[in-house]
């Protein structure tokens, strides 16, 4: 199976328990990394419809295709016009917990009952073309809610909102567009598209989907007093300092934030260089951060 299909189909897993860090200076352009590899990302949209809903989703996406992203398509091999039943517990462990009201009983219920999936593929990005992609890809997303489309997930970092919650970053993400906010677009759309923290104790906690806006992922070592776990306000800590690390990459370039913060940038050994999640930009690490 190619590494398309492989994206499309992946099962994604973790929780993600944190809050968004915002503050970056309004108004200038953002910084990109320099790839590490020759991949190169894209974006996975899945989209569920409801009973014998495909051909209409298709529609949808095609007027999308043809209004505003022209180098957007459609997959024909893995749509569907019946339920997927995977898609109640995938949505379950994507769903954003930053936000605390990312979702609500009503979009459960829309999953719960769904009866088509459509997925879109985005173009292949590079650091310079991310974020105006993305931002395509969040109008897409929108697009799709106000045509038929029931729920969202984002596939690249298996990641999914409410209805209201992406309707809420596509808003977002037009006023900095028309502020001409480059900066203050990458992270809507980093908020819009990457989960973290994900991970464990043990081996520390990392961020997924930071590539589709061009930049490297965070990787978070971490120390505390005694044994017991992790509690979710100290996953807080190292979702915020994430944020705080990518808004500063995004301000000052990457290679000045490994340095003011004493990290390491290292290549993504996570993922095959193959898959969506994988970072070409590489793994930002922390290795000190005392709970």
């Amino acid at each position: 199976m190619n590494s398309a299909r492989r994206g499309v189909l992946a099962f994604l897993g973790g929780l993600v328990l944190a809050r968004p860090s915002l503050g970056a200076t309004p108004g200038k352009s953002a910084a990109f990394a320099e790839s590490r590899s020759e991949y190169k990302p894209r974006h996975i949209l899945c989209f569920l419809g409801p009973e014998n809903g495909l051909a209409a989703l298709q529609k949808s996406a095609r007027a999308a295709i043809d209004g505003f992203a022209p180098d957007f398509s459609l997959d024909e091999d893995y749509s569907q016009d019946e339920p997927d039943d995977r898609m109640e517990r995938s949505f379950n462990v994507c769903w954003d917990r930053v936000d605390p009201d990312a979702y609500q009983p009503a979009d459960e219920e829309a999953i719960a009952g769904h009866g088509s999936v459509l997925y879109v593929l985005g173009p292949s990005m590079d650091a310079g073309t991310a974020v105006k992609t993305s931002t395509h890809a969040l109008r897409f997303v929108q697009h799709m809610l106000d045509h038929g489309a029931l729920a969202v997930k984002g596939e690249s970092a298996g990641v999914a909102h409410g209805a209201r919650r992406w309707k809420q970053l596509f808003e977002q993400s037009r006023s900095e567009a028309a502020a001409n906010d480059e900066m203050a677009l990458a992270r809507i759309c980093r908020l819009a598209f990457a989960r973290r923290p994900i991970g464990g104790d043990a081996e520390g906690m990392t961020s997924v989907g930071f590539h589709l806006i061009g930049l490297p992922d965070v990787h978070v070592r971490f120390t505390k007093n005694g044994d017991q776990p992790s509690t979710n306000a100290e996953q807080l800590k190292i979702a915020a300092l994430m944020d705080d690390i990518a808004d500063q990459m995004a301000r000052d370039g990457v290679d000045a934030v490994v340095k003011d913060r004493r990290a390491s940038l290292t290549d993504d050994t996570r993922y095959e260089e193959d898959e969506y999640k994988f970072n070409p930009f590489g793994v930002v690490g922390i290795d000190d951060l005392k709970l």
